[in-house]
């Protein structure tokens, strides 16, 4: 079995426990080595990386799937935005994202740079916050990469509270792996690079803030300051203000825009000190038993022991940074002795500390899939759906968002197409009038009358509405109704009926379509046939946008 990378390298060398969950451990390894590959392996290419037996890989791949981790596509295992929720756990329970995530925002509004806050994971950093400009000179980092600490802005900071101990870990590190092949987020480093990190840490403890000069890559500069827990004098993350050498050089971005980062992490350390008290435990989660069943129904092919085990992650959260064994037990729903081992092995692993009787995720639960799906898009997100639903009522399905910000167009971000010689022919990106389509009206009637683009409204067809009140009175209709349905105004012989897609807010930020001639379906056929099915699918998608966008921005387009 493969290294998870080379920070756990001395984890994962030490004598495994005996009370270690072996299935747990295979099936965290088959999740690593997926996140590694971007997202998407073939189940050969997890034999191979991960040194499993097929038949093991095909059975972990078939739990994570039940579980909504993986989807299985042909020969490829694919990773899935609920995963996301392990990540998700770590980031609520920090809860540094959450306060102060506007922050950084702001700031990178201001500055029009990019802006972002990293967390220390042993002896290098991962991102927990990016605030990024949209340019065609972009930066590529995704929250969850883990960087070696000696080439970032961030890393010295966090050197700065390292013990001997953690000293001699990066230099064992540094030794074993001298070119960076652990950090697959970063090139390949020159033997060069990271050579005087000592003295650089101690410039950064004496100068209270760090520069990268292009320490990562060439073109690439950054200035960190550190963000301190008011209760501990601590540094419980960094902030970095990242560019390039064509916008500033190193030496610009200390003189000018220091003393702005400064400023924001006053700010900061200003929301910490006000942030309310801890929460209390959650509440049972019945994924206990729901694993149990799952094992009833699929036998053998279904690790019982991977499901509960992962479930364990799910346990921490907002109010929950640090549980005990009987809290994890009570939250999961599961036995201590089974809550244990699983907590004994993510300890072994890296992914929880020990702290007296409590217990608590560390940063590296991040890598277990959320860099790769942290840039996932909504199209991406409602493809897999969109084809499922195709297959099951025979017909094509799409998404659309609105194209820009009246509302007046829609625009085509996803479609699966049905194999028939007659049917719509509508490409991606495709753009079409609002008004006279069913994706279009579910977008319209989420917007406040008065502020609805909706003017000109021209017969397409005979059938076009196009009375301003009577299309007012369509909208309330099909605010109330959640759906609608238009026959032949876009097109003569064209049905279509849609619903809408809700973010984590519950706003309507797409809709979901199914499109067909005329003569397939009559309107009543497409309420009682299609219309559940749509609902159906449009649950699915907004349960994966809730759990992609709850820390992370899901491009729309």
């Amino acid at each position: 079995m493969s290294l998870p990378d080379s920070a756990t390298a001395s984890s994962a060398d030490a004598t495994v426990p005996a009370e270690a969950v072996a299935p747990l451990m295979r099936g965290l390894a088959v999740l690593r080595q997926l996140t590694d590959a971007g997202g998407t392996l073939s189940l050969s290419g997890l034999e191979r990386a991960t040194g499993l037996a097929r038949s093991t890989v095909d059975r972990i791949t078939a739990t994570l799937a039940r579980m909504g981790y993986v989807r299985l596509d042909g020969r490829d295992a694919v990773l899935t935005p609920r995963l996301m929720e392990l990540g998700n756990a770590y980031l609520a329970a920090l809860r540094l994202p959450a306060l102060l995530d506007a922050h950084a925002d702001a700031l990178a509004d201001e500055l029009d740079e990019s802006v972002s806050l990293a967390v220390g994971d042993r002896d290098g950093i991962r991102f927990i916050h990016q605030a990024t400009r949209r340019r065609a000179m972009s930066l590529s980092f995704r929250i969850g990469d883990l960087l070696p600490a000696e080439r970032t802005a961030p890393g010295p900071l966090f050197a700065t509270e390292w013990t001997p101990a953690d000293w001699q870990r990066w230099r064992e590190r540094r030794a074993a792996d001298p070119a960076d092949h652990g950090f697959p987020a970063v090139p390949p480093r020159t033997d060069a690079l990271g050579a005087d990190f000592e003295a650089y840490a101690e410039r950064a403890r004496v100068d209270g803030w760090a520069l990268d000069d292009q320490l990562i890559e060439p073109g690439l500069v950054a200035v960190s300051v550190p963000v301190r827990d008011p209760r501990t004098g601590r540094v419980a993350c960094v902030a970095s203000v990242v560019s390039h050498t064509s916008r500033h050089t190193a030496t610009d971005l200390r003189d000018t825009l220091l003393p702005r980062l400064r400023a924001t992490v006053t700010a900061m350390e200003a929301e910490l000190r006000g942030r309310p008290p801890a929460g209390t435990p959650a509440p049972p989660s019945g994924l206990a038993a729901w694993t149990g069943a799952s094992k009833q129904e699929l036998g053998r092919e279904f690790i019982e022991s991977l499901a509960r085990g992962l479930t364990v992650l799910t346990a921490f959260g907002e109010g929950r940074a640090e549980l005990t064994l009987t809290e994890v037990a009570r939250a999961t729903g599961l036995a201590r002795a089974t809550a244990r081992r699983a907590l004994i092995t993510y300890e072994h692993l890296g992914y929880v500390e020990a702290h007296g009787r409590t217990f608590a995720l560390t940063p590296r639960v991040l890598s277990l899939g959320f860099p790769p799906l942290s840039h996932t898009s909504l199209a991406e997100i409602a493809s897999p759906h969109l084809a499922e639903l195709a297959g099951r009522v025979d017909e094509s399905a799409s998404l659309a968002v609105p194209a820009g910000h009246s509302g007046a167009e829609i625009q085509y971000t996803a479609r699966v197409a049905t194999r028939r010689i007659m049917s719509a022919n509508i490409t991606l990106g495709t753009r079409l009038p609002a008004y006279p389509t069913s994706m279009g009206r579910v977008l319209l009637a989420d917007i406040p009358e008065a502020a609805r683009a909706v003017r000109d409204l021209a017969p397409l067809t005979p059938h076009t509405v196009t009375d301003p009140a009577a299309f007012a009175r369509l909208l309330t209709e099909v605010r109330n109704q959640g759906y609608a349905l238009v026959d032949e105004e876009l097109e003569e012989g064209l049905r279509s009926i849609a619903v809408p897609v809700r973010d984590r807010t519950g706003r309507v930020v797409a809709a979901v379509n199914v499109a067909m001639h005329t003569t397939r379906r009559t309107a009543e056929q497409c309420v009682t046939e299609i219309l559940p099915e749509l609902y159906r699918t449009a649950s699915r998608i907004e349960g994966e946008l809730r759990t992609a966008g709850r820390f992370s921005r899901v491009p729309l387009a």
